[in-house]
């Protein structure tokens, strides 16, 4: 199907171009409009994607959940769709939406684990602060709490991306995209005591990482297995039960936050969600939050007030 080819490429720079999607998602949406290309060699049906109705990718989406395509895989293989056809009609590629009336499959939502504040704070003061090392993992599980950074984001966090004299971070985050994050003054009281005595004595700096924060004994960037390595002990010293990764401290910072009574748009700003959707995952609200945000901003109560 030499149409479809010719699709799919313009589709790849749409992904990337456009919408700013990462290299991985982008890979996963062209496997999925792949896919559906390979669902209609099976069945016969040489359509190019202009001509595809809506009943034929409802069948498409049936058949792989036949097949047992997991539940996460086929919300974003709608997802890929619905990205597609909005390119094809932005290229003037069609006039019609088969994808319009199509369910994205519900995934029960995953709420990780979530620790207290005294937890957080038993978790730093295990860490031994007579070796060197230590300083670094403070600094690191500091940081991980205060900005709530996704692992990812503080292995490639830079000197260059530190603005420690006004308070802010800048993070790269998912799909290259830029945002720059508040940072307490307790993380930033570590961060500049590993910076300025301890990552120092280092004896070799590799030369690609002359410029990345964190480093490990040998001078290069720390990898994600040591990140979680490092949460992961600091949380057994502590004698936490409960399962923790990086992930709970990230998850934990949006938490206290909200539960302190921040905004919810400013939350998702800072943890780098594309929709707010992804940041309500984040932050189980409680019922007191949402009765008194209520009250607070509604009309109907401010006038009854």
């Amino acid at each position: 199907m030499p149409k479809w080819k010719a699709y799919i490429k313009g589709f790849e720079a749409y992904l990337l171009l456009e919408l700013s999607l990462s290299t991985n998602t982008t890979e996963a949406y062209l496997r999925d409009i792949s896919k559906l290309e390979g669902y209609l060699n099976i069945k016969n049906l040489h359509y190019p994607p202009n001509e595809i109705s809506a009943d034929e990718l409802t069948s498409f989406l049936a058949w792989l959940n036949e097949l047992g395509l997991g539940i996460r895989s086929q919300a974003r293989l709608v997802s890929a769709l619905k990205a597609f056809y909005k390119y094809l009609i932005l290229e003037g590629l069609t006039n019609h939406d088969p994808t319009a009336l199509l369910d994205t499959p519900r995934i029960n939502r995953y709420i990780p684990e979530v620790l207290n504040y005294e937890e957080i704070q038993l978790m730093l003061s295990t860490i031994d602060m007579s070796h060197p090392q230590g300083h670094r993992n403070r600094a690191i599980l500091e940081t991980l709490y205060a900005c709530g950074l996704r692992v990812s984001e503080l292995t490639s966090l830079r000197i260059s991306d530190l603005y420690l004299d006004i308070g802010f971070i800048k993070v790269i985050g998912k799909g290259d995209k830029e945002r720059i994050i508040p940072i307490g003054e307790s993380a930033i009281k570590h961060i500049n005591l590993y910076l300025h005595q301890v990552r120092p004595l280092l004896k070799r700096i590799k030369k690609e990482a002359e410029d990345v924060l964190f480093l490990n004994r040998r001078g290069g960037a720390l990898s994600r297995v040591m990140v979680f390595n490092i949460v992961k002990d600091a949380s057994k010293a502590a004698g936490i039960v409960k399962k923790v990764s990086p992930h709970t401290l990230r998850h934990s910072f949006a938490t206290h936050l909200i539960e302190g009574g921040a905004n919810l748009k400013a939350v998702q700003d800072m943890l780098g969600h594309a929709s707010i959707i992804t940041t309500e995952i984040y932050t189980h609200l409680d019922t007191d939050y949402l009765r008194s945000t209520i009250m607070q901003y509604h009309p109907f109560y401010q006038r009854k007030g």
